[in-house]
């Protein structure tokens, strides 16, 4: 899921004792590491003291009573900021430092970099209204359990306070939104109303708080949904002769693909390797298909097209799927599952003291993912992770069976690898162990979806479901998916491509059913560059481990190159791949 994260400014110093002087070597290197250490820990303290949201996300609960107003001032010094870590950072020798530090330094760099960017360059919160959406950090604070309810409730008591001059400054900063970004903003904000009211309210009824006090909360509260419930009013109301259109363009999309995506490779070259490895797909599809073709049609003849021919089997096999009331057990089910031949197949060690939950999707995640997954962050290691299944109450019968074909009994247990055994849920608990903060902090997308690519074919290519014909060919559909969202993302952003021929590569060359295309299409209009990132890192991972492999020769095992890999947190591909077999 696209997470956006609010940025605030403080003037503050960091300590930079011990840095390198330019000249020295030898043994210096290891007092470079330790002061690098220490400006690391320097670096982050002030930089909790900006995003306090951020913080909250990531498990840092000091600043979770504070709601910081992004105006043009705060901006201004987050500029100055980023401008004096880099200078800080370059009087250090990054080449006398581990490898550990030497990934950190360059995520830093990145980072800082592509904070000056976004302020400067890109300029979202004057067009995004849902920049300005801050109710996923108080129902974080609600939730999650790491600190006494009453203390968690009187923060966000503190919070709201800052919530009628944080929305006044919303409202001067934009200007022009993009229409479908504030339709976004409306929907998840009206979405999220019951964690100020209700849930907030059922929450005081479980503490000792005195009835005086309490009655104070309810009264903020109360106070801040009217603050919400005006602001997306105000949205609803905006003219606009101009529009700003949800379309990047050229310059800005390589920008941000080289900030977010860190791959050694422009967007434009990766979206070609997606066009060529799409049409490979096709082509393994065929073969597949003309296989399992005399198994469900006898002696019926075969398409003259062959995307057609594949669309066929494809349908036949989609008819076996759960029911909307069996969705998210049917799920539950497969953990278990997943969990054994994992451990049976010894391709990765699983801890069994970091529970996976499964639950309905909160109303605050809506309109973005169907699944997805939410793990502690690197300061709350002990939190839950959660499995986020999208509810289909409500539906129409005709939308849930398209939504239940496209994830019908193949494509669901492909689903449940790439979220949960052995992709994000059991990428994101290694991760979390690894020693880096800045690592998981500034965790890099591709990284973190490749690999739960990567984990799907592996699973397969071990034997899972005994790799069948079936599953195979499923999995290549599925596989197009990650395929075709560099496909959409840059044809879209880049190539002004339209609704109709999106809908047509999703339906037509990629077998979606139309719902799954027409929920993908509203995703390209929200967000940008994220939905590279599975194609791009599935790719960079393949690659590397193909060439640790030949590294590594007679002593390569499959689980060495899984833990090598996660043991270096949420880093950049291109990053672990220098520290895993060097440069190329």
């Amino acid at each position: 899921m696209y997470k956006k994260y609010l940025f605030y400014t403080l003037c503050i110093s960091l300590l930079i004792a011990g840095c390198k002087k330019e000249g020295n070597v030898g043994p210096l290197a290891g007092k470079d590491n330790a002061a690098f250490t220490s400006y690391e820990n320097s670096f982050l303290e002030g930089f909790w003291k900006l995003n306090p949201d951020w913080a909250t996300g990531v498990g840092y609960h000091k600043y979770d009573s504070l709601l910081l107003v992004p105006n043009d001032e705060h901006r201004q010094k987050l500029v100055n900021f980023a401008k004096l870590q880099i200078d800080s950072m370059a009087r250090f020798e990054v080449n006398s430092f581990s490898d550990e530090n030497r990934i950190d330094y360059r995520i830093m760099q990145n980072q800082m970099e592509y904070l000056q960017w976004q302020i400067t360059q890109l300029k979202a919160y004057q067009w995004n209204p849902n920049y300005y959406n801050v109710t996923e950090t108080f129902a974080t604070i609600l939730n999650e359990h790491y600190a006494p309810l009453a203390k968690r409730l009187k923060n966000f008591y503190e919070k709201m306070a800052g919530i009628p001059a944080y929305y006044k400054e919303a409202e001067r900063q934009i200007k022009n939104p993009v229409p479908e970004l504030t339709n976004l903003a409306v929907d998840e904000i009206s979405g999220s109303l019951d964690i100020f009211e209700k849930n907030f309210a059922d929450s005081l009824k479980k503490t000792t708080i005195a009835e005086p006090e309490r009655k104070a909360m309810m009264d903020r509260a109360h106070a801040t949904v009217e603050t919400l419930k005006q602001f997306t009013e105000w949205l609803k109301a905006l003219k606009s002769d101009h529009p700003r259109s949800f379309r990047l363009g050229k310059e800005l999309y390589e920008d941000k693909f080289k900030y977010e995506i860190q791959s050694d490779l422009p967007a434009q070259k990766v979206f070609n390797a997606a066009m060529d490895r799409k049409r490979q797909l096709h082509k393994n599809m065929l073969k597949l298909s003309k296989q399992l073709w005399p198994k469900y049609f006898g002696k019926a003849v075969m398409p003259n097209d062959s995307l057609e021919l594949i669309a066929k089997v494809i349908d036949t096999l989609s008819v076996k799927h759960t029911t909307p009331a069996e969705f998210q057990h049917t799920i539950e089910q497969l953990i278990p599952k997943l969990t054994a031949f994992v451990k049976t197949k010894d391709l990765l060690t699983l801890d069994p003291t970091r529970p996976l939950v499964i639950r309905k999707e909160p109303a605050y995640m809506a309109g973005v993912a169907d699944a997805s997954m939410s793990s502690p962050g690197p300061y709350d290691k002990e939190g839950n992770s959660y499995f986020n299944v999208g509810s289909l109450n409500g539906w129409s019968a005709n939308k849930a069976e398209s939504y239940l074909r496209e994830y019908n009994q193949y494509i669901l247990q492909i689903l449940c690898i790439h979220e949960a055994i052995p992709g994000h849920y059991a990428q994101l608990v290694y991760a979390n162990k690894a020693p880096s903060l800045i690592k998981s902090i500034f965790g890099n997308g591709a990284m973190v979806e490749g690999w739960a690519v990567y984990s799907e074919e592996m699973m397969l290519d071990n034997g899972y479901e005994n790799d069948t014909p079936e599953m195979r060919l499923m999995w290549y559909k599925w596989h197009l998916r990650s395929v075709c969202n560099t496909i959409l993302d840059y044809g879209v952003h880049v190539q002004n491509m339209t609704k109709e021929d999106a809908i047509k590569l999703l339906t037509h060359e990629a077998f979606q059913q139309k719902a799954e295309a027409e929920s993908k299409w509203v995703r390209v209009t929200v967000s940008s560059v994220q939905l590279d990132s599975y194609y791009t890192g599935y790719k960079e991972i393949h690659d590397l481990r193909e060439a640790y492999k030949e590294k590594a020769g007679e002593k390569y095992t499959l689980k060495t190159f899984n833990e090598k890999f996660l043991s270096y947190g949420n880093a950049p591909v291109k990053l672990i791949r220098e520290a895993m077999i060097g440069k190329n």
